[in-house]
């Protein structure tokens, strides 16, 4: 395999990897957040 082809298959899996990452952020990032500390019981709403 050559080296410009090897490249390009690792970018390709590099930007797959990125887009994948990106979309389990905006799913996280849109659901409910509880946190519990030391004042007690935090809830963020999503959104």
């Amino acid at each position: 395999m050559s080296r410009t082809l090897l490249t390009v298959v690792v970018l390709v899996l590099a930007g797959v990897a990125a887009f994948f990452a990106y979309q389990a952020y905006e799913r996280d990032r849109n659901s409910l957040q509880i946190e519990v500390g030391p004042q007690g019981v935090k809830v963020d709403p999503p959104g």
